[in-house]
């Protein structure tokens, strides 16, 4: 299986499956001599965790990083740093009754038809399981990120429906659905647990801010930076799409409403989201995804099975009825990632 790593000069490689012994990442490109500890680490993935509040995966997942390598005396060596998560709650036979089903949504359909097989044990690489190692990676990244002064913020601004209006940055990780409204936050809690107990799901939409980025980052023509990062975006198993700034707004926008105009003090707006060209124009970087409902509810549905006969399928098991709050954290990764990439890229340019 190809496509299992990310970057360039600051490099990420994934492994493992959701119901197998571990699952992980390698990352090569760190920079030596950055100061790490396991807390720094293991705050970051304690936020992905599943089990964090009555709306996410009832799974019991610790998820405790182990760095067996590229890390010595509490400071990065410049070697590859391998970091490891061992799965304990895997209930592999909770799928045995559906192993030969197709589930609506999933990738069971595609990765059968690509490989003649597949590890129906909770979507095996395809689950969502898989970006813990991303998270640990993303870890890695923002640390030499917070050195550079750049920071990341994600949040959720949408849940079936409900849009927040307000932007409240310190009640964000303060509430489960991990959004920046007080006031959307109960309605969005309650629309995520009815549809739990009905056995539904709902998607939403998250949005970014990146804020220290300097002018000039990103690699035109197909390096963009704005490219990179949607890349990283739609490489998350439900993001379904991708916005900068005004986004499909500037359909509707004319020319001289969605230019950035300037004067002696900088950008009299930010319509282009902090990138013009596929290179950082030094602004906020500011984006938004579509992220969809979760596919595994346990509501009667039709599909076939490995022989194409015709079938029903009810998808029992632990599932977050939606997944935008969990999200966040990996969507704030990758973004790190795409960003050290890039600064090494920039840096190497000009030596």
């Amino acid at each position: 299986m190809a496509g299992n790593s990310f970057g360039d000069m600051f490099r990420v490689t994934t492994f493992g499956e959701s119901h197998g012994e571990a699952v992980g990442v390698i990352v090569d490109g760190v920079t030596p001599g950055i100061e790490i500890d396991h807390e720094y680490i293991q705050k970051q993935m304690d936020r992905r965790k599943p089990g964090q509040s009555s709306i996410t995966t009832s799974r019991k997942e610790y998820d405790n990083v182990t760095m067996l390598s590229g890390i010595f005396e509490g400071k990065t060596t410049g070697t590859p740093v391998f970091m490891i998560l061992y799965n304990h709650d895997m209930r592999p036979q909770a799928y045995d009754d559906i192993k030969n089903l197709f589930r609506p949504g999933h990738a069971d359909f595609s990765y059968f038809k690509k490989y003649g097989l597949r590890d129906y044990r909770g979507s095996g690489r395809a689950s969502g399981r898989e970006t813990a190692g991303r998270v640990a990676a993303g870890a890695l990244a923002r640390k030499m990120l917070e050195r550079r002064g750049v920071s990341v913020l994600a949040y959720t601004t949408e849940v079936g429906g409900i849009k927040s209006s307000n932007f409240v940055e310190s009640f964000i990780e303060e509430n489960p659905v991990r959004t920046c409204d007080p006031e959307a936050a109960v309605e969005m809690k309650e629309k995520i647990e009815m549809l739990a107990s009905v056995g539904d799901s709902c998607g939403g939409i998250v949005e970014c801010r990146v804020r220290g980025v300097i002018p000039g980052l990103g690699e035109p023509v197909f390096d963009k930076l704005d490219a990179d990062i949607a890349k990283a975006m739609l490489s998350i198993g439900a993001v379904k799409g991708i916005e900068f700034g005004a986004g499909f707004a500037a359909t509707s926008m004319l020319g001289s409403q969605h230019n950035d105009e300037m004067d002696e003090n900088g950008f009299l707006s930010n319509n282009s989201g902090g990138l013009i060209g596929g290179i950082s124009t030094g602004q906020e970087i500011v984006f938004r995804i579509a992220v969809k409902p979760t596919s595994s509810i346990s509501v009667a549905q039709k599909t076939i099975d490995i022989n194409e006969n015709e079938k029903e399928i009810i998808t029992e098991g632990r599932h977050d009825p939606c997944i935008c709050p969990r999200i966040v954290p990996v969507v704030e990764a990758m973004v790190c990632i795409v960003l050290e990439d890039h600064f090494k890229r920039h840096l190497a340019m000009q030596s």
